[in-house]
């Protein structure tokens, strides 16, 4: 069985842009939903924040009205209890790539306030990237790409990406007072290749070993592509993806 590292944002707000501090975290069912399939497969899953801080969840990523009704809010917050590896996370800057099969990384708001600006993120990214070995990351995570600059440059700079998009983040009500939009940054500071669909619609971007998803929903897509993957035998994962982004890389809607 596999062992996969979930790299999750240990922020509790977000500063905006007039100061004020908006309550977030890690978003539950970007969380949840890849853990359980992951560990119901048999893989094992690991934690790590910066400095090791127990991740805080988004509450209103368990409102009922945010994940189709009360019994998904409650089966999310069981999830989220039974998972114990949240309590007891590994420090980024402690973690050994070469212990794991996969990175996932969920969203939520909270990266856009500390795994944006992570110099062990943007490491342990970059490192990812060059292993060849499967990297997911979902919705406001590729946030966390901005940390992989150097002078200016990322080596993700031309890939096929999708985020969190700047209409969602228009429909949520907080484009206007964001003190920046990820669609935005992602294409101006990276210089991803960025696609999307229409809004709330899962959708998946594979690009050699980077796999991207829009939105909350997209996060079960990732993990079922996660599970494929692992599947494979760990020779052919990386061999099969290190060839040029033309040839070797896929865009997924999702069902």
């Amino acid at each position: 069985m596999a062992k996969v590292l979930f790299i999750v944002s240990g922020a509790t707000y977000w500063v905006l842009k007039d100061g004020t501090r908006y309550a977030t975290g890690y978003w539950a069912e970007e969380f949840a939903n890849p853990y359980k399939i992951l560990t119901d497969a048999g893989h094992e899953v690991v934690v790590a924040t910066p400095n090791a801080v127990t991740p805080n969840v988004d509450m209103m990523s368990l409102r009922p009205s945010m994940v189709g009704g009360e019994k998904a809010a409650l089966e999310l917050e069981a999830i989220i209890r039974s998972a114990e590896v949240m309590r007891r996370p590994l420090a980024l800057s402690n973690v050994r790539l070469e212990d794991y099969d996969a990175v996932y990384m969920p969203g939520g708001h909270g990266p856009m306030s500390d795994l944006a600006f992570d110099a062990d993120v943007g490491r342990l990214l970059t490192a990812q990237l060059t292993s060849g070995n499967p990297l997911f990351i979902v919705c406001h995570a590729p946030a966390a790409l901005l940390a992989t600059r150097i002078h200016g440059v990322s080596p993700f700079k031309g890939y096929r990406v999708t985020a969190f998009t700047n209409k969602e983040e228009e429909a949520v009500g907080l484009a206007s007072s964001a003190p920046w939009l990820l669609e935005t940054e992602l294409k101006e500071k990276i210089g991803v290749d960025f696609s999307s669909v229409e809004m709330w619609k899962p959708y998946m971007v594979e690009d050699r070993n980077l796999v991207t998803g829009q939105n909350p929903g997209s996060a079960m897509v990732l993990a079922k592509r996660m599970l494929e993957i692992l599947s494979e035998p760990a020779s052919s994962r990386r061999s099969s993806r290190r060839g040029s982004a033309t040839a070797s890389s896929r865009t997924s809607p999702s069902t």
